[in-house]
């Protein structure tokens, strides 16, 4: 399944109930007062933080979520029902958007938050409220306040403490799944992974922390090619990115290709991403020639820690977890 992280969707909370008119009609009583309740107010239409929820596929079917409306007053002085709420339970990192204007109305980046988006409209009064010393008989009540209607852009960026970024086929992920209960499809094509993967790591030390598995960038990226921009906007919230170098594929006369073209790529889309930590990673160092070829490029990039691993056999993977627990700590 396509991986699904915007919808446009209509949101709108209830109308207040209408408020009541009536009079008391009791035996024996010539001339009742009035005695109309008033209606009940519109239900709000609530956000809620659901760490449960993963995507915005629902919101893509259903286009149009809206709040029960408040019920009419009643005589004898009752109130109308008030109006159920609309709760909306969004995946955290969701930024929420006026669809119209481009503002933003809530970042969603707690795993408990719930906001009222829209208030449900006021509940009108019924005539029991408009009842004077000059006018002890109103035959008049209010109408309901009507709701909030509102166009809403969602946009799901993931929160990952460790983002895995990477040319397709550098190994991706074959490494989450060697280091996380994650377990993504592997091929040997381009773009095995479509959607970004969520694994969460538990290290000999400190707490347990997420990995994001992002789908391969290729050059021209920042400008939509390949999976473009889709993915490259899930990486901006992790904390640390592990940039991963298939040693096979390093050509021994330009060692630094596929490094700086997914640096590159970074760096043209967002400058905030230019300057996130990276730990750099050679994998599949179990292929012949791999040494060599992790020579060469080791002696290229000078003064940059380099991790040599394969994630294939699980080899160098649980000195890579103790390094990036490590690292978190710092931040």
């Amino acid at each position: 399944m396509k991986f699904v992280d915007e919808a446009i969707i209509t949101v709108k909370s209830g109308d207040g109930g209408r408020g009541c008119t009536s009079f008391r009609r009791e035996r024996f009583i010539e001339k009742g007062g009035p005695d109309g309740g008033d209606g009940g107010d519109g239900g709000h239409v609530i956000i809620k933080t659901d760490p449960g929820t993963r995507t915005l596929y629902n919101y893509r079917r259903q286009k149009l979520f809206h709040a029960k409306n408040g019920m009419p007053g009643m005589g004898k002085q009752k109130h109308g029902k008030n109006g159920e709420h609309c709760y909306l339970e969004l995946p955290p990192g969701t930024l929420i958007t006026n669809a119209q204007t481009g503002e933003l109305i809530v970042d969603l980046t707690d795993n408990s938050t719930e906001y009222i988006l829209l208030h449900g409209g006021m509940g009108g009064r019924g005539n029991k409220r408009f009842a004077t010393a000059t006018n002890r008989a109103p035959r008049h009540s209010q109408r309901g306040i009507p709701g909030e209607e509102l166009k809403l852009k969602l946009e799901l960026k993931l929160l990952a403490d460790v983002g895995l970024v990477g040319l397709p086929n550098a190994g991706k992920s074959t490494l989450i799944s060697a280091i996380s209960q994650a377990r993504p499809k592997i091929a040997d094509y381009p773009f095995t992974t479509l959607t970004p993967i969520l694994g969460m790591v538990e290290p000999p030390f400190g707490e347990p922390f997420a990995v994001a598995d992002i789908p391969g960038l290729i050059e021209g990226a920042h400008e939509g090619t390949g999976l473009g921009i889709s993915f490259l906007k899930h990486i901006e919230r992790t904390g640390i990115l592990v940039h991963l170098i298939d040693a096979s594929a390093i050509d021994n006369e330009n060692p630094l290709h596929a490094f700086n073209i997914i640096n590159n790529e970074l760096s043209r889309y967002s400058e905030k991403l230019a300057q996130k930590a990276q730990v750099v990673v050679l994998n599949k160092m179990d292929l012949p020639g791999t040494k060599e070829q992790a020579l060469a490029f080791t002696r290229a990039l000078k003064d940059i820690q380099i991790h040599c691993l394969s994630a294939a056999t699980g080899e160098g993977t649980k000195e890579l977890v103790k390094l990036l627990s490590s690292e978190l700590l710092k931040k």
